[in-house]
């Protein structure tokens, strides 16, 4: 029996604070506010993707994909957060044009700083010999642009660690199409030998950090070009968006909060506007559960356990 009225018991665990995880879906700059026992926290970080190229254009690459744990923090203290846009698709033209990288995912602890970098645009790809657009780098690589012929660009760099390369856009006479966006498993692939299909954007990563199994970061398919011309390139899985074909259908937007990035677009036409545009980033931040476990508890603490069955021996 403890002088102060306490008594030595079994060490019982009782909870201080709950789990808790939260997405940052914004995009743009906030602070990530810890709960006052917070010590350490886990994070996946995801970039915006990037946005498709024109006319046979590349895919969009996916944004860089970064987790980490065990990230040391103060509680109750403000922590800043930026979550990365999706970059623009590249506009109708004459030619091609490239489009625009995704913004950076930044998680700014100072202890374990996190910067997922913004995927690569696609390039544009050209109707006449003249020189394509160029694909970019990123945390995944935009997909290459395509013409018919002589041939396209290659495709852009993906960043170690959080992405992969863009594929290879070209052509033969009268098929063309664009390479698909990396993803962050997987680059993205070059378009057909015979030119019968854009290349597919690269399949992403999935995280399990929120209790259910979500993939994230997946590059843009493709996009093909010419009345007999390549399909567009599949969708890279993790809100990638697909390539359209000679009917312009479908060059869909990557998803938002995936990173995922743009799909290549035909070329000039009712639905010619430009390829797919990139899907913002996401920032999710795990708190675990605190616990204390004291041997030492107030007799009349030991009562209410006790008495609501709780008291173990």
């Amino acid at each position: 029996m403890a002088g102060n009225g306490g008594i030595i018991g079994p060490c019982n665990a009782a909870a201080v604070q709950a789990e808790v995880i939260t997405s940052i879906t914004c995009s743009g700059s906030s602070t990530h506010t810890t709960q006052p026992a917070t010590t350490v926290v886990q994070a996946l970080v995801v970039a915006g993707g990037g946005g498709a190229g024109f006319y046979a254009g590349g895919g969009g690459g996916a944004g860089g994909f970064l987790t980490a744990s065990c990230i040391s923090v103060a509680g109750n203290t403000g922590y800043p957060i930026t979550v990365g846009a999706g970059g623009a698709a590249g506009p109708q033209c004459a030619s091609g044009t490239k489009g625009t990288s995704g913004s950076d995912s930044v998680a700014g602890f100072p202890s374990s700083p996190i910067t997922s970098a913004g995927g690569g645009g696609g390039g544009g790809g050209s109707c006449t010999p003249a020189p394509v657009a160029g694909s970019q780098p990123g945390g995944s690589g935009g997909g290459g642009g395509g013409t018919g012929p002589p041939s396209g660009s290659t495709g852009g760099c993906g960043t170690a660690c959080q992405g992969n390369d863009g594929g290879s856009g070209g052509g033969i006479p009268g098929k063309a199409g664009g390479g698909g966006g990396g993803g962050a498993s997987v680059a993205g692939g070059d378009i057909t030998p015979t030119g019968s299909a854009a290349g597919a954007g690269g399949n992403g990563t999935a995280s399990n950090i929120t209790g259910s199994c979500v993939t994230y970061a997946g590059g843009g398919g493709g996009g093909g070009a010419a009345p007999t011309s390549s399909a567009g390139g599949a969708a890279g899985s993790g809100g990638g968006g697909a390539g359209s074909d000679c009917n312009f259908t479908p060059s869909n937007n990557g998803t938002v909060n995936t990173g995922g990035g743009g799909g290549g677009n035909y070329g000039p036409g009712p639905a010619g506007s430009g390829g797919g545009a990139g899907g913002s980033g996401i920032v999710i931040i795990k708190e675990p559960k605190v616990v204390s476990a004291s041997g030492i508890w107030q007799m009349n603490t030991v009562y209410e356990y006790v008495k609501d069955g709780n008291w173990s021996n």
